[in-house]
């Protein structure tokens, strides 16, 4: 999940060296965190955050596949 993430984001961005993606793990959820530099934070969530949400979805359906849940944080 979180390399997922992180191949995404770095494809997003104008600064792929800065993407951290952190991963907390739970029983039945995990959250994954991820954090991009400021100036690239508007092409991470897109216009309305359907970048995001579609970055959510992509998630959810991997998470579906190994039967745990996954939540995608946005961090500034």
């Amino acid at each position: 999940m979180k390399e997922l993430i992180r191949y995404i984001a770095q494809s997003l961005v104008d600064h792929p060296e800065q993407v951290e993606v952190t991963e907390i793990e739970g029983e039945q959820t995990s959250v994954i965190e991820l954090k991009v530099a400021k100036e690239d934070l508007g092409k991470v969530i897109g216009k309305q955050g359907r970048t995001a949400r579609a970055m959510r979805t992509i998630l959810s359906a991997a998470s579906t596949k190994i039967r745990k849940r996954a939540v995608l944080e946005i961090i500034e």
